[in-house]
């Protein structure tokens, strides 16, 4: 029986296939990993997903967390949810093996996670966080935080969150107020507030750790004055007891979608926390987990994409309406109604979203392939694959949230009407994925990040490095006949960009960075479409190696390679236009009157 909510063959041809997940396992960390063992797994995730969160999606929605009586209570389903997760082993997966942890390929660990997100996306946050939240204690924490923490966090006895936000701040976070006293006994007091904490508070752990950025009384001003902490909820004293920490939960956000996934306001007072490494270091430790988050939070848009996708396809494959037009451009009345699935619209706005989906979960893959090849290098390769990452990273976070929104509008409109009433899940899912493009940074946050530091890594070197992995796939390509004039387009789209950057260098030179980087969502919109073009021709190249082998595979291979063809008429076709606004001299959104906008 096949997934209602993804592809698991499409998933397994990506890892193995075109993203060669093999050439690192049965290697140094992955030494315990074969390409069995990880068919194996993601079976079992299927498994778990299919009969403990799908099922259940509508219900958290309809049944969200509450606030009452200064408690969060979630759905119910969590207690057997996290259970098996426990049993799975899923917080445990990517850590040392003497941290307690399994050392599993990043790319497996992401695969997983993605399937959990397709079947549900309310359910991964909980887990996601812990996880996170346990790797800066393992990364940066001192043996006595290990020891306090790392295994009932593992287990999920206890889960994690990460408390970085508070009211008057946002994102700028320079401007947290948050202090932290510290104390005779090595502890700190911590006083304050933090908003936006997802999975803050709820009834199936018995402690919640706080991965906390405060400010050290006597601080330095902005980023440079932040530090890390670790506030449990309740801490525990030398019998074992629990004690209050003072970790108070003042109220629950009522969300536009995700509802089952808590989102609470946390107050502070004189909490007992421990510091997490060095003073003032702290927003360079939680970039770990910063860019964990991003790369999980464009997973979760392109789960819920595919999870959209597939809806929208059944109910394609099932609709009777319309007639197909006849020869003469007129409808047989006399005919049967057809099925919405041989509309040309239909398929069009069908193959846009099998197009982002898939595109989306292969550049997550690509990413996560980066960090296995990092972790198993050295030297300067080590480096090489570390910052190509970081040259990827805010690319992954944006592209399958923007374009995410996008292809589960297309779905719901698939569904005409049906799509917008209670009783169809686009709707839901259209609700869900509003989300991700403001998680861990806004699109405006990340774009910012791509223009002004990541193209610029290395004075450029990790951009050419970059222009290096998708020259390789163009020459590839160029071999085919069916497929070079797609490999001519990317190069030349390659090409596209360095002229862009060379038009806008001299506004930057001149330090008029606002100007510089007042279009950089324009920018990032033409650099993701790109990226996605060479996943696009990287999954073609192998499907038709793939069909020559394997003749049982000629219909779902001769798939990948028209919604290629598809991407690159109807998506690459717009980079165009948007290297052309780029390079447009008009400052619009500069400086004007503002009661132009009234």
């Amino acid at each position: 029986m096949k997934s209602q909510y993804t592809n698991l063959d499409t998933l397994k041809f990506l890892i193995h296939k075109v993203h060669h997940t093999d050439s690192v396992l049965g290697k140094g960390r992955f030494e315990a990993y074969d390409p069995a063992s990880v068919d194996m797994f993601l079976d079992s995730i299927e498994s778990l997903s299919d009969t403990e969160l799908f099922p259940f999606i509508k219900d958290m929605d309809e049944n969200p967390s509450v606030f009452k009586d200064g408690k969060i209570t979630i759905h119910p389903q969590f207690k057997r949810i996290f259970e098996q997760a426990r049993d799975l082993g899923l917080i445990a997966s990517i850590f040392n093996e003497e941290d307690g942890g399994l050392q599993m390929p990043n790319t497996l660990f992401h695969a997983a996670y993605y399937i959990m997100e397709a079947a549900n996306n309310h359910v991964t946050g909980y887990l996601g966080l812990t996880t996170g939240a346990a790797n800066l204690i393992a990364t940066f924490g001192n043996q006595a935080l290990k020891d306090e923490f790392l295994d009932k966090m593992l287990s999920l006895e206890w889960t994690g969150s990460m408390c970085l936000t508070e009211p008057q701040a946002g994102s700028s976070l320079s401007d947290i107020t948050t202090s932290a006293t510290p104390t005779k006994n090595g502890s700190y007091l911590i006083n304050g507030q933090k908003i936006f904490i997802s999975s803050g508070d709820h009834q199936f752990a018995d402690n919640i750790v706080h991965l906390l950025l405060g400010r050290v009384v006597g601080a330095p001003e902005g980023t440079k004055g932040v530090s890390l902490f670790v506030v449990p909820k309740f801490k525990v004293n030398e019998a074992g007891e629990f004690e209050d920490n003072h970790v108070i939960t003042a109220g629950e956000f009522e969300k536009l979608g995700q509802r089952g996934y808590c989102t609470s306001h946390l107050v502070f007072e004189n909490s007992e926390a421990w510091l997490v490494g060095e003073e003032n270091r702290g927003l360079t430790y939680m970039f770990q987990l910063m860019n964990e988050a991003r790369i999980a939070t464009g997973r979760m848009g392109a789960g819920i994409a595919s999870a959209a996708y597939y809806a929208s396809l059944q109910y394609a494959k099932e609709r009777p309406q319309g007639r197909q037009l006849t020869s003469t451009g007129d409808k047989d009345l006399h005919q049967e109604q057809t099925l919405i699935i041989n509309h040309p619209d239909v398929k069009r706005m069908l193959l846009h979203q099998k197009a982002i989906v898939e595109g989306s979960l292969s550049l997550v893959l690509q990413a996560s392939h980066y960090l296995d090849k990092e972790e198993l290098a050295e030297g300067e390769e080590k480096e090489r694959y570390h910052l190509l990452l970081e040259l990827l990273t805010p690319i992954v976070k944006t592209y399958p949230a923007e374009k995410g929104i996008e292809s589960v509008s297309q779905g719901l409109q698939v569904l005409g009407g049906y799509g917008f009433c209670q009783d169809f899940i686009l709707q839901q899912y259209y609700r869900d994925i509003r989300i991700i493009s403001i998680y861990e940074g806004t699109t405006g946050i990340q774009s910012l990040d791509l223009l002004s530091r990541k193209v610029n890594l290395k004075n450029g070197k990790v951009l050419q490095w970059f222009a290096e992995e998708i020259t390789e796939t163009i020459q590839e390509a160029s071999q085919n006949p069916d497929f070079s004039v797609y490999a001519s387009e990317l190069g030349q789209n390659l090409k596209m960009i360095q002229q862009v950057l060379t038009e806008l260098a001299p506004i930057a030179q001149k330090g008029d960075y606002e100007r510089y980087l007042s279009d950089a969502t324009i920018f990032m919109d033409l650099f993701g479409t790109v990226v996605i073009g060479w996943q696009w021709l990287k999954i073609a190249n192998t499907a038709q190696e793939v069909m020559k082998a394997d003749s049982n595979q000629k219909v779902a291979m001769e798939g990948k390679i028209h919604t290629m063809k598809f991407f690159y008429k109807y998506e690459m076709s717009r980079t165009k236009g948007l290297a052309k606004t780029m390079m447009n001299q008009l400052a619009l959104t500069l400086d004007f009157d503002l009661d132009y906008l009234n």
